[in-house]
Formats: structure tokens, sequence, C-alpha cells
């Protein structure tokens, strides 16, 4: 996993690929692991970093999806549910179990949620995770001690499942590359080549570190660009309608004290027709999420005051201490790739599904799905690809292939996930360092667990190449605490400037910008 060697393997020798993958979220990745485990020669670009977009912004939940459920979407929850199995199986120090409490404040509502969340459970078979039950008021306050009491009679707890997106995605990005895959961020595939019969025959792209473009030759190109994939589309058909009906959903954090529990509050109902979860996650509470169409797909995109209102209000309902402006400690947002139904203006009613699209040029799309169906979604494509590649068939492995870093790392006491086990047995790295260089073991700022070893970890082995590398992905300092983050910016480029050879202008540089992408994470007060 260091980017020199993977850009020597990738783009400096004279190849032709069995598959060039556009993107490096959790589908392209997910595509890149499958194809390459299945020993087909593969390729992944990725404008910017790994995760960038919607793959790091999610409600951190890998569920079957209670509101699926709802819709009668029966074969999705099922599929997702067999996939958060095999994902609890596959990458034990990234998913474990997690139970969440269904609040009762009318009589109707235990029986009534309870019924539908038995037959969730009940969805998944032998890939279950917990036991569904009703809980008496006195239970329930056990449990969630910060829950709202008037009115209180009663609720129903089932469980899920929770991890970390981004470190599950950067660990499939090692599994990937162990498998042979060669992944590279920072290189924009500016446009698509073209054989003599028209049809795509491989990409453009251009190194976004030092600007030089190089052609590569594929047998089939893959896009899954998510959000941004009807872009990658013009590029083959320059009047190729919509394929995303985008929308976006936005987390606030807080610290712990907002639920000091290791149990998550659903909501079931909300006014804009979602589910909202309250759930412990890095020692902070996360609250989200809201669904609103959208017209543009910005790389970086921002919460408004009317989502932030929204769930503050929401979360004010349920919390005996209601949460206000000047408790958020950090606001992230994030755009779903929802596949385009009618008018696309009510996206909380668009199916979760994914599609595969095969454009006449031969560009294969896949859009749409969700985070906890990625693996199906990959061997779906990864399926369509080497069909219309023509590359001899293989089967898929994926589902018995353990993700890098792959050990459960649990606290005795509790049985819950250590703070450090999101990088399962790559710990061991990071304390050799820590140990080579004691001052590295201390914390960069006192609200955060995060050290100077993590960061160095991250640039030799895990391929980060900015500040916002390492506090937004690698670690997630800038989802949890953004003022923490900011501070901890001129540390973090110092040290990464030590381990790339960067001079103080580029430490200065990517403070700045930093420091400026960060505060677009912060809650102004009214």
């Amino acid at each position: 996993m260091k980017r020199e060697v993977m850009l020597e393997r990738g783009l400096h020798q004279r190849k032709v690929w069995d598959m060039v993958i556009v993107g490096g979220g959790a589908t392209g990745v997910g595509i890149a692991v499958d194809a390459a485990s299945r020993g087909y020669n593969v390729l992944l670009l990725e404008q910017h970093d790994f995760g960038k977009g919607t793959s790091s912004r999610s409600t951190k939940l890998v569920h079957g999806g209670v509101r699926y459920l709802e819709q009668g979407n029966i074969s999705l929850v099922m599929e997702a549910l067999k996939e958060r199995g095999l994902l609890r199986k596959n990458a034990p120090h990234l998913v474990h179990d997690l139970a969440f409490v269904v609040p009762s404040y009318t009589w109707w509502e235990s029986p009534f949620y309870g019924f539908g969340l038995k037959v969730y459970n009940m969805l998944s078979g032998r890939y279950r995770f917990g036991p569904t039950s009703r809980l008496s008021r006195e239970e329930i306050l056990k449990r969630l001690p910060n829950i709202k009491t008037e009115g209180l009679k009663g609720g129903v707890v089932y469980y899920d499942g929770q991890f970390d997106d981004t470190r599950l995605l950067i660990n499939l990005v090692a599994t990937a590359a162990d498998q042979g895959a060669v992944l590279l961020n920072y290189v924009e595939v500016t446009g698509l080549r073209r054989d003599h019969d028209g049809f795509i025959c491989g990409v453009i792209a251009c190194d976004r570190e030092n600007s030089q473009e190089y052609n590569i030759e594929a047998k089939v190109v893959i896009n899954a660009t998510g959000a941004f994939c009807d872009g990658v589309r013009r590029m083959a058909d320059p009047v190729a309608a919509n394929l995303i009906a985008p929308s976006q959903g936005i987390h606030l954090v807080f610290d712990r004290s907002f639920l000091p529990s290791d149990t998550a509050i659903m909501v079931p109902h909300t006014p804009d027709g979602r589910v909202m979860f309250a759930i412990p996650w890095h020692d902070h509470t996360l609250v989200g999420t809201t669904d609103v169409a959208i017209a543009e797909t910005p790389i970086e995109p921002h919460a408004t005051e009317e989502e932030i209102d929204f769930i503050l209000e929401t979360a004010g309902r349920y919390l005996e201490r209601p949460p206000r402006r000047s408790d958020i400690l950090s606001v992230f947002a994030g755009i779903r790739p929802l596949v385009r139904a009618g008018d696309g203006k009510n996206t909380a009613s668009l199916s979760r599904d994914h599609t595969i699209h095969i454009d006449p040029s031969g560009l294969l799309t896949i859009a749409g799905g969700k985070w906890t169906t990625y693996r199906n979604m990959a061997e779906d494509c990864v399926n369509h690809a080497a069909t219309l590649a023509e590359l001899n068939e293989r089967p898929c492995v994926t589902k018995q292939l353990a993700v890098h870093g792959s050990v459960s790392i649990v606290n005795s006491e509790t049985n819950l996930p250590c703070e450090m086990a999101v990088y399962g047995s790559d710990v061991r790295l990071i304390r050799e360092i820590a140990i080579s260089e004691p001052e590295l073991s201390e914390r960069l700022d006192s609200a955060l667990p995060y050290t100077g070893a993590e960061v160095i970890f991250s640039v030799r082995y895990e391929m980060a190449r900015t500040v916002e590398d390492v506090l937004a992905r690698r670690t997630r300092a800038l989802f949890l605490n953004a003022h923490a983050a900011i501070a901890m910016a001129p540390s973090v480029a110092a040290l990464m400037a030590r381990e790339l050879a960067r001079d103080e202008a580029w430490q200065y540089q990517q403070t700045v910008e930093f420091q400026r992408l960060a505060r677009g994470y912060l809650v102004r007060s009214l």
C-alpha cells in the first residue's frame, strides 16, 4: 500500500487491464476486491482520496434497513441482512452488534413495532445478531438513562450492526491490494478511449500530484463513481439522461453525555418519512439523518440550516436533555446516489437497490445500492463485466474472504471493541512506530484519542497524502470534533511532511487548506 509502488505497477507499465474501475468508494473498491480475488488484472483510479464522497459519510450502520421492510422491499432487506452477517464474519475488527431501542409513548407502538421488528429479525435467518423483545418502562430507562421519561410507556429492543465506514473502506483497499489489484488515489479519469469500432477500450487519466497524463488500455471500463456517475457517462455519451436522483443526508455529532449508553435509539417515523437514529460511535453520540432531494452533487456537501434544525428538534423529542446548536461538535453531509424513478423528488421513497447499466459504447455503470450490500453489488458487477470483456468465467470467493486486518479486539469487561480495534492486526505496526519514537504515542489533542503514531502509520501503510486524508478518513477526527481537528492540523502536517519529504511551504498550505475545509463542519450560532 505505497503509492509509489502502485504508480509503477499501474501507470508506468504498458499493459492491457482486464478491468479498469473508475471510483474509489465502497462500490468501486468492493469490485476491485472481487475481481482481483478471482484472478483478473484490475486497476482502480480515484480522483480524490478513497472514500472522499458518500462512503465516509454514512450513518455508520451495517443493517438490513427497517424502512425498506415497511416499503415492502423484502428481497433487499433479506439480501442486506445476509450481507450484514457476512461482514461481521469477515471483518470482526470493524463490524459489531449494537442494540437499538424503539421507545413507545403511546399504547399501540410497542406491539406494532415489536411485530415488525420480529419479522425483521426472522428474515435474517442464520445471520441474525440478537433477539427482538418488548421492554418495560423500567427496562428502557436502565438501558437509556437519558431518554425522555414523560409519557414513556416502554419499547422494543432489536439488534443490528455498526461499523466505521471509512476504516472498512481503507481495509478493503488493502484487501484488494493483497489480492493483486492496483489502486491509486488522486488520479483523475479525464476521458475515455475508443477502438476503431467506437467501443470504450480504456481511459485517459491524470496524476493530480504531478499533472502527468496516461493512456490506459482495458478490456472493460467500470463506472463506479456513485453520485457522480452521470458525469462519467457523459464522457461516453454527451446527451446521456441522468441515471441518478441524488439526495442529501446530514448527521450531527455530540459528546457521549447525550447518550451515555452502549444502546442506540431508533425513531421509526419522522416528518420527512425517514428513520432517525441516535447511536454511540467512537465515544460520541451521532444523530441523523435527513433525506432532501438536491439538484447538484458537490464533492464537499454542506448541511443546510433547515436540516440542522430538523435533527435538533427531532432529537429533542426523545432526549431528556435536548441538544442545542452550541452542543454540536461536528456536522457532516453526504449524498446518496439513488437510482432515478419518476421525477425523483420524493427521495425517501426511492429504492436502495442497485442497477447495472451498459451504454451502447460498452461503458458499464453500477449505481444505487447501500454500504451494507457492497459485496453482493460487486459480485453482480464483476459477473457482468467479465461477460462484457469476454474474460474466462471465474467464481466469486468474497463470501469467505477475510478483510485485511481481520481480528477481533474487544474489551474483556464490556465485550465491545477497543478504540484501536478498528486497525485489527495492523495495531502491531502502530505500536512498533510508537515504541521506536515514544513521543508519537501522545495524543494530538486532549479531546480525541488519536496519536502521532497513527499519522505515520496512515502515511506509510495506507496511502494518506493530505492532512484531510488523515484527519477525515484514516482517523475520524474531523467527523467527531471539528474544533479539535482544526487544532491538530499543524502537528499532523509536520509529521506528514517528515514522512513524505515535503517542505515547510507544503506544511503551511496543507494546514490552511484543511482548516478552511474543516470550518464547513462547524455550526454557527444563531
